[in-house]
């Protein structure tokens, strides 16, 4: 069921690479990019958006390896924000009119390949600020508290959604997406809920890089040591088949072991635990805001971890994102728990030292006993907003609109730069599978998706909760303990952020369906 909220919006329905320690208050750089021509010498829309297609942003060797052409359409057309807006319409409101977009260093590279188009199409000069991942928050904090953001636009970390969105440092944005008809609905529930909309008050952003994580296994080598192929349904069925397995693929004297995870500190040991702990179907929190992690199911995802670890190679407690697909790609690892995008990584030559080993992505394994749940989950990935005091919030729209349209995200999944699509329409076009292999699986799991709310204090809650869990994975405590001491951790910073006031920052039972999108379903294994 969905409900309406303001302006007709849904009321239900990468990732950065370092902690809040250590960030600084450095200086915005801008990236000092091309000029094109305005208003009187810009050519046709329809001739721009005719470039706009693989053969020009997808490598030639990945449309090859996989069969396409230059003219492969990995969308629908009649969904694509850029091949529906009224160009000449926001040309002649817009033109020579300046939005600085402030982005994450990792995903400035994305944004830049088709900026020339977009400031073609639009007239509007864009201004990228890229910014370091470990630096962003505190940096758009400082900028929002002090009222003088140097940025119209951000691309950020979704999990801090309600930390920007809470204290009004953002544009509240339903009437623009009703204005100019972004197509909200093709959106994954998960990713709409989650990574758009902010409690009941509104849409607060626009999702931008969806991410998903997956359990995947190089396929070679399980025929090799297992005896048969790794079927994405019937082979690792639960966790504990994961442990079994992870045991008989574990071959340090061939250089590889049986499995991977990020069990770094802070958020990383978090969502590795969380990727378990949802299919024994953990609740993070009650309806009165009391954390509900000291429980059987997070207790048993911490001991799977820790069995898990004897598989892995040494020093997985300092594992993060790099570490862990640095492993993955080059070889070590013979199973891992990572996002689609390693999956999909894993298939390029150019990328991956295991493209020919068959890196298969698996539906989730489920956990055992009476609260399992089929509970794939969506952890991460960024959204794109705008700032609450932004010169141009309306050019800015139509920007981050251009930037998340299906065609341009369904090419940078194509690319697998690490930014992925969200749309349903783009995951489920058989183009797109085809040059995603990880796509069918993951979009036949969205709809069951598992993700943490997206409330103020979020991401302190992961970080104290990924500290408790390292020392678990590093030995230095047990997991109980380790469950105990985060939770009392919880209450002080949901103390802090109001949540036991009597009147706390989100409504519960707004956020409580959004949290797993697969109760009351039949999973489909």
């Amino acid at each position: 069921m969905r409900n309406e909220t303001k302006a007709g919006m849904l009321t239900r329905r990468r990732f950065v690479q370092g902690g809040l320690a250590g960030m600084g208050a450095l200086a915005l750089t801008p990236l000092v990019l091309p000029k094109y021509a305005y208003a009187d010498t810009m050519p046709d829309p329809d001739k721009i958006l005719d470039t706009i297609k693989p053969g020009n942003y997808v490598p030639k060797k990945y449309l090859e390896q996989f069969g396409l052409g230059p003219d492969s359409v990995l969308w629908d057309p009649k969904k694509d924000w850029i091949r529906t807006a009224d160009w000449e319409s926001i040309r002649s409101k817009f033109s020579g009119q300046t939005v600085r977009f402030a982005v994450g260093a990792a995903d400035a590279d994305s944004v830049q390949a088709t900026l020339k188009p977009f400031q073609q199409l639009s007239g509007i000069k864009v201004e990228v600020i890229s910014i370091p991942d470990a630096s962003f928050y505190t940096k758009a904090v400082s900028a929002f508290v002090s009222g003088s953001a140097r940025f119209d636009a951000l691309e950020y970390f979704s999990p801090w959604l309600g930390d920007f969105s809470a204290p009004g440092f953002l544009h509240e944005l339903s009437d623009y997406v009703d204005k100019y008809k972004l197509p909200y609905q093709d959106f994954a529930d998960t990713y709409w809920q989650n990574y758009a909309l902010y409690s009941d008050k509104g849409v607060f952003g626009i999702p931008y890089d969806c991410d998903f994580k997956m359990f995947m296994v190089r396929n070679k080598q399980f025929k090799q040591y297992v005896g048969q192929s790794a079927s994405p349904k019937d082979t690792v069925k639960t966790w504990d088949d994961v442990v079994h397995f992870a045991k008989t693929l574990n071959k340090p004297e061939a250089h590889m072991n049986g499995i991977g995870y990020m069990g770094g500190r802070g958020f990383w040991s978090t969502y590795t635990w969380e990727h378990v702990a949802a299919q024994y179907g953990v609740n993070l929190l009650d309806s009165d805001w009391k954390p509900t992690i000291v429980s059987d199911a997070g207790v048993k995802a911490v001991e799977i971890l820790v069995e898990l670890k004897k598989y892995a190679p040494q020093g997985i407690e300092n594992w993060g994102w790099a570490d862990d697909r640095s492993a993955w790609l080059g070889g070590q690892l013979a199973m891992n728990m990572a996002w689609q995008d390693q999956a999909n990584q894993a298939t390029r030559p150019d990328q991956s030292r295991i493209a020919g080993d068959e890196p298969t992505a698996l539906y989730e394994p489920r956990g055992t006993g009476p609260d399992a749940q089929f509970a794939p989950p969506n952890l991460a990935g960024s959204t794109a907003s705008i700032a609450a005091n932004a010169r141009n919030p309306e050019a800015a729209f139509v920007m981050l609109a251009f930037f998340t349209t299906a065609s341009l995200q369904a090419m940078n999944g194509a690319s697998a730069n690490g930014v992925a699509p969200g749309f349903m329409s783009v995951i489920q076009n058989e183009n797109f599978q085809k040059i995603m292999p990880p796509a069918k699986i993951w979009g036949e799991s969205l709809p069951y998706a598992w993700a943490e709310p997206r409330i103020p204090g979020m991401y302190q809650l992961e970080t104290a909760l990924g500290l408790e869990l390292n020392k678990v994975i590093a030995g230095d405590t047990k997991p109980k303990e380790a469950l105990q001491t985060a939770s009392k951790r919880w209450e002080e910073i949901l103390r802090r952020k109001g949540f036991y006031g009597s009147k706390p920052p989100v409504d519960y039972s707004v956020i409580h369906d959004r949290m797993w999108l697969g109760r009351g379903k039949k999973a489909p294994v």
